[in-house]
């Protein structure tokens, strides 16, 4: 029964925009993902998405506009919103979602990464 310390997990991720798992919550992954850059337009279809800023700055760009996020703040992507996150500088986020969703949602493609990977 330890603590979960984000800070030391970050700092075992040397990839960028490659969610690892740090906790698990009844079906749900809590991952942790360093960005920087701009990511692939997406949707998760049938899921929301959780973003949390831990570090840095996240834009999250929406057909309709875009949320700007910094540390400690959050924001959900609803199910079905196509998004692309944007981060100028390298950001440390937290993201909450169920058990096995695609980092890339609907798009897929040469970025998808493997949704079981715990550090």
């Amino acid at each position: 029964m330890n603590p979960i310390n984000l800070a030391e997990k970050f700092s075992f991720i040397h990839e960028r925009w490659t969610p690892k798992n740090v906790a698990r919550l009844n079906d749900y992954h809590v991952k942790i993902v360093k960005l920087q850059g701009e990511f692939v337009w997406h949707s998760h279809p049938d899921t929301d998405e959780l973003f949390w800023v831990h570090r840095g700055a996240l834009t999250i760009r929406l057909r309709d506009g875009a949320v700007r996020l910094g540390p400690g703040e959050m924001y959900v992507v609803p199910r079905g919103v196509e998004h692309c996150p944007v981060a100028e500088e390298e950001c440390e986020v937290v993201l909450i979602e169920p058990a096995g969703t695609p980092n890339t949602g609907d798009a897929g493609g040469e970025r998808t990464k493997p949704t079981n990977e715990w550090i």
